[in-house]
Parts: C-alpha cells; sequence; structure tokens
C-alpha cells in the first residue's frame, strides 16, 4: 500500500514536547545548516525498510551540519568538564515513516569525544565515528572556524561561516522549516527501526556567509560529492534540547 509523505498537520506537530519524561540534555551552539538538493530516487536506495525519502517541492536533502554540543548530560546528573561538551560534524537526510511521521536520517556523525561516541553506537545505533576535531565559535564580527579530521578514513572537512542578515523563525510551510526543524530521528537496530523524539524551542536562523566549506564526509557513504555549493546554507546560535527514548517504531 503506499505512505503518504506527512500531512502540514503531521509536521507542525511534531514540535509539540512529548508526553513523558527525558532521558538526557543537550545544547547545540554555532550551528551551520548546509544543504543540497538530491534525487529522491538516490537516497530512497540508501534507507532501510520502513523509511521513506521526503521532499520538499519535488526534491529530497542531503544536509551537512557542523556544531558544538555543550552540557550533555543524563536527566538528574550534572554535566562534567571532560566528557559533556565536544564537537558534532554529521551528514543526513529527510525521511518519514510508514505513518508519515516525518524525522531525520543520520548516514554519519563525527565526534570528537570517544566515550560519547561509544555510547551513541551503543545506545541509540547511530553511526557515530570518531574523528580529531577543533575550531573556534563564532563571535561578533569573527566567524566560526570547524575542523574534522575522521581517524578511520583520515577525511578531512573544514568550515568558516557566520550569520549575516536578519535572525528569523521559519514559517511552517518554508524550506527552512522542511530542513531545520526536525523533532524525530530514526535508527536502525539489530531488533528492527527504532525512534526518537528530541523537544526544543523552534531555532532561530540566518542566512550563512560561507568562507570555507571543505568536506569529506560523501565518499564514506557512497555519495558522489556534489562539485558544487551548497543550495541551501543557514546557520543558527543554538537551542537547548531534550532528548527522549529510543522505541521500536511499530
Amino acid at each position: 500500500m503506499p505512505v503518504s509523505p506527512p500531512s502540514p498537520a503531521q509536521r507542525s506537530a511534531s514540535r509539540h514536547r512529548p508526553v513523558g519524561k527525558p532521558v538526557m540534555y543537550q545544547a547545540w551552539h554555532d550551528l551551520l545548516f548546509l544543504h543540497w538538493t538530491w534525487d529522491a530516487a538516490e537516497i530512497q536506495a540508501t534507507l532501510p525498510p520502513g523509511l521513506h525519502a521526503d521532499t520538499f517541492n519535488g526534491h529530497a536533502w542531503i544536509g551537512v551540519v557542523p556544531f558544538w554540543m555543550d552540557a550533555v548530560r543524563p536527566r538528574g546528573l550534572p554535566p562534567v568538564p571532560t566528557l559533556s561538551w565536544f564537537q558534532e560534524l554529521n551528514l543526513r537526510t529527510y525521511v518519514y515513516d510508514d505513518r508519515g511521521e516525518p524525522g531525520v536520517w543520520f548516514y554519519s556523525l563525527d565526534c570528537n569525544q570517544p566515550i560519547a561516541t561509544l555510547i551513541a553506537r551503543t545506545c541509540f545505533h547511530l553511526n557515530y565515528q570518531h574523528a580529531r576535531q577543533s575550531g573556534c565559535r563564532a563571535r561578533p564580527g569573527h566567524p566560526a572556524d570547524f575542523y574534522s579530521l575522521r581517524r578511520a578514513t583520515l577525511g578531512e572537512s573544514k568550515f568558516r561561516y557566520q550569520g549575516t542578515g536578519t535572525a528569523f523563525h521559519a514559517a511552517p510551510d518554508s524550506l527552512e522549516f522542511f530542513l531545520g526543524e526536525r523533532y524525530r530521528l530514526f535508527s536502525s537496530s539489530p531488533s528492527g527501526l527504532r525512534s526518537g523524539r528530541v523537544w526544543h524551542q523552534p531555532y532561530t536562523f540566518q542566512p550563512a556567509q560561507v568562507e570555507t566549506a571543505q568536506i569529506a564526509l560523501w565518499v564514506d557513504q557512497g555519495f558522489n560529492p556534489p562539485n558544487r555549493p551548497a543550495d541551501h546554507a543557514m546557520t543558527s546560535p543554538g537551542v537547548d534540547v531534550s532528548i527522549y527514548p529510543l522505541q521500536p517504531n511499530l
């Protein structure tokens, strides 16, 4: 039976705070969202059963998102200085499940905190990769610099970026909402497809001025590099995030 894509009501409802208690808290800061249009059939061929390539105006999208993770901690415990602050770089696309629930599928997530990498791979079944990372966060008049070198393949990624222009919240029917306002993630575990919710206040976005975007993630995931600047680029200063448990995606 054909599966319908998310309705506008489903996309808006994904913003609602989930019932129950979070298992973890995080803060995501100094984010860059780089996106390229992609062939939906090519994306679909990479997805596990039960997920479908989500499209906007007929296009699927692949995103590259570097950012800083701050104050990561389980509910009820304080953050730990040597463990709770690190960088992350992810390669992702946008999907929906057989019920039409929209979310994110992560191809890879590079991180410079080995314990966080191990926990995420073990408990959340996400393709975290340990990387050597460094950088400098954005500050008034100065762009953010983000560097990542994946240890497994020596793939090097570099970014220099800053927000420019008027800050805004994404309208529900906009491309920015489609790309940025995602509150469900999917993962593939030995027991089948799983999904989990996150919750945060809506992002504040700005158009991005990108001076450098050297990306070494495509080949590791079997994609040909797009060999063009991103089709869409925006930044956000960040959000405080509540993480909810992963559940079987029944």
